[in-house]
Formats: structure tokens, sequence, C-alpha cells
């Protein structure tokens, strides 16, 4: 059944990556408005943001890679929504493949692009003067965290792709995502908050995700951080394909 499963999420991945080298735009576009974000604030308003880090785009950038992950997932529920309405879905319950491999080869496509979507801004921050001595070590620890932060978010996009009623509805979802690390650490320290939002600033997934990621980044302890981190996107993740899971069924059923 495994093998079944394994070899049939293959095919499906490979057709749903196919559309994307076919709209490589939507790989640019993720990643326009982040880097857009790094630019505005690093060059304009930098100068006014005291963020007790000598390079800002080194502060800013973990941050930055979280709001495009945010960005890309939208186009997941979006190309989902696609799907269901398109009756592709009817199509291959007619067909003898493993019923989930069709969710997980929309997964592992929003992984891909995404990946490459990280990988475009951390260039782009490169150019703009982000350096780090990390080592192998924790450049494969922020990958991780980073690949876990998108696979959770991304098992959301799946439960908002299903049930969604418009096409808007589908990818609207991710506005939030998108707006949630402005209330974090991402671009000011939260002790310069005030303090309802500082509490909620703190007790939010992004802030230990962000703290993690900067720290791995600059050479500091990680503290709690990265466990708090990893316990946020674990959580988030189960819980997140526990419910796209039984909307999947529902809809097939």
């Amino acid at each position: 059944m495994s093998k079944h499963f394994f070899g049939d999420t293959t095919v499906l991945l490979g057709r749903s990556l196919r559309h994307i080298t076919r709209s490589v735009d939507t790989i640019i576009t993720t990643a326009i408005t982040p880097i857009a974000m790094m630019l505005l604030f690093v060059y304009v308003l930098g100068g006014a943001i005291k963020s007790g880090s000598d390079s800002y785009v080194t502060y800013l950038l973990p941050g930055i890679l979280l709001i495009t992950i945010a960005s890309g997932i939208a186009y997941t529920a979006f190309r989902l929504f696609l799907d269901m309405k398109g009756g592709i879905f009817e199509r291959f319950q007619s067909m003898p493949i493993a019923r989930s491999s069709v969710l997980w080869a929309h997964v592992l496509t929003s992984l891909v692009a995404n990946l490459i979507s990280l990988v475009v801004v951390v260039l782009v921050a490169l150019l703009m003067g982000f350096r780090s001595g990390a080592g192998v070590l924790a450049w494969l620890a922020v990958a991780g965290i980073l690949i876990l932060f998108t696979l959770a978010l991304t098992w959301l996009a799946v439960i908002t792709g299903l049930t969604a009623k418009t096409v808007d509805g589908a990818s609207a979802f991710s506005y939030p995502l998108i707006f949630l690390p402005f209330i974090s650490s991402a671009f000011v320290p939260t002790d310069t908050m005030p303090g309802p939002v500082r509490a909620f600033a703190d007790n939010q997934p992004v802030t230990s995700i962000v703290n993690a990621i900067r720290a791995l980044f600059t050479q500091q302890p990680v503290g709690t951080d990265i466990w708090i981190a990893l316990g946020w996107c674990v959580a988030i993740l189960i819980v997140a394909y526990a419910f796209a899971m039984n909307a999947y069924r529902r809809k097939i059923s």
C-alpha cells in the first residue's frame, strides 16, 4: 500500500510541478512582495528603527522568510480550489490510485515552490549586505525550521482550498498570516511595544521561530526558542493535517 501511495504521489507531483514550470511568474510574484518589504524596511525605514543589531537586513531576514512562505501558500489553496472546481478530483477517484496522494502532491509542490522563493529572497538579502558566519549544522537547522513551517501552513492552505466557496476566499486566508510577523520580533524587539501588544507578540508562534532563526544566523545561543518554535510548527502541522484530511474525506464521500 505504501509503495502504491509513494508511486501515485510521485506521478501527481510531477503533474503539479509541470504546472509550476509553466507559470514561473507564480514563484516570482511570491518572492516580489517580501523582497519589496525588505527593500522598504532596510533602505527607507531602517535608519529610524532601533533593532540593536549592526546590520538591519540580518535582523530583518528571518521575518521576511516567514512572510515569503505565507505569501506562497496562498497559491496552494488557489491551485487546490481550481482542481476541486474543475472536477480533477472526481476523475482521480475513478482511477486505482491512493486517495491521499492527490493532496500530498499539492503539499510537496508547495514545499518545492516555497523553497525556490526562499532561496531567491536569501540571494537578494546577500546583495543587500546580509552576512552570516553560521556553519553547516546551523543552516540545516534553519532549513528544517522553514520546511516544518512551510508544511504546517500548507496543510492550513489545504483546508481552505477544500472548503472555500470562491477563488478569492481560497487565497485570502493567507493575508492574516502575512500580517502576523508585523506583531512579533521580526521587525523590532518586542520590548519596544506597549504592554498588551508585547504580551501577544511574545506568545505567538512567529516570534519564537524568528528568534530561533536569527540566533542560528548570528551564532548566538538559541535557548528555548528553538524548542518552542519546533513545538508550534509540529502542533500546527498535526492539527491542520487532521482537519484537512477530515475535510477531504467529506468532499470525496
